[in-house]
């Protein structure tokens, strides 16, 4: 099919060489339809088909659920295999944990081998051996996966804090455990790869974080030594009004951040709402908020602990305070 046959469609025609219902591989498109890795990634481009693991696609009007996640992996996965760390999050619901655009950066499947000395040889998955114990490991739709909770366990020992508590925040916000439950598993695995990390980090962990950055901003203040603050604050006006719900604050300091990102707070709408809804929180309340956006976060010109540090002098200067 060449593309000029689809470029006044909106999406693929009943008579297209490939299933429209269910997933398909990079192989199967050569194989039963002649189509090669770029004309897919046009295909993907042109919003026709999306692209859900490496090497695995589906027509973009199918919804996304338990069952095609599983599906996609089924054609990667050996059977035998444990599907674990960053996939194993996100077959069970916390699509944050893959790294941003994942899908297109065709970052490999993590799986486990339970049979010594096995591994997988190929560019489709990560794989090697790992122990597990009882109730590590649950059964979703055909597939091994790691609980939820052995899961939270292994994306928790990573070498960089940041995506450790990111990731642990993310898991922890599907409500399948309780933050007693992860901090009480932490001992078994000492002596284990980055346990230091899970240790420093388990007690920071709060499933209120709605996304990665927010975890990071949450960890930024803490490394600022500023009183620790809630996650998804509700302020309120002197008659108990809801005024708005801020990212993070501190009610003692009167005093919130919230992070920006480009994805939804980027369009003139957005902006004019956002500054219209922190201008009814400082007009209304003793509270100053701060935005954060990504080069404040990210990169080697990150300033965010000194814009925190700065917001809060000013904020106890407009309530009459020595800052």
């Amino acid at each position: 099919m060449r593309h000029s046959d689809l470029e006044h469609l909106s999406f693929l025609p009943a008579d297209f060489p490939l299933p429209l219902d269910v997933p398909f591989t990079t192989a199967t498109a050569r194989r039963e339809a002649g189509l090669s890795p770029r004309q897919l990634a046009w295909l993907v481009e042109q919003g026709f088909l999306r692209r859900l693991v490496r090497s695995v696609y589906v027509a973009n009007p199918v919804p996304d659920s338990l069952e095609l996640r599983c599906a996609a992996l089924r054609l990667v996965v050996p059977a035998d295999a444990v599907v674990c760390d960053r996939h194993a999050g996100w077959l069970h619901g916390a699509d944050m944990v893959l790294a941003p655009n994942e899908h297109l950066h065709l970052a490999p499947v993590c799986v486990f081998l339970p049979a010594p000395g096995r591994r997988l040889r190929n560019c489709l998955t990560a794989s090697g051996e790992r122990s597990f114990g009882p109730g590590d490991v649950v059964e979703l739709d055909g597939l091994r996966v790691t609980s939820p909770l052995r899961t939270t366990w292994d994306l928790g020992r990573q070498r960089y804090v940041e995506p450790s508590l990111a990731a642990m925040d993310q898991m922890l916000r599907l409500g399948r455990f309780s933050a007693a439950e992860l901090v009480a598993g932490v001992p078994r695995f000492k002596g284990m790869r980055w346990v230091t990390t899970l240790r420093l980090m388990v007690g920071y962990v709060d499933g209120r974080a709605e996304s990665p950055p927010e975890s990071i901003l949450r960890l930024r203040w803490l490394q600022a030594h500023l009183p620790r603050p809630v996650p998804q604050l509700e302020v309120y006006d002197v008659e108990g009004t809801f005024l708005a719900r801020l990212d993070l604050g501190n009610e003692e300091i009167a005093f919130a951040a919230e992070y920006d990102g480009a994805e939804w707070h980027s369009s003139p709408d957005q902006l004019r709402h956002d500054r219209d809804r922190r201008a009814l929180v400082e007009n209304e309340t003793p509270f100053r908020v701060v935005a954060v956006r990504k080069e404040n976060l990210f990169g080697p010109r990150a300033d965010v602990e000194a814009v925190l540090r700065r917001g809060v002098a000013e904020a106890r200067r407009g309530r009459g305070l020595v800052a």
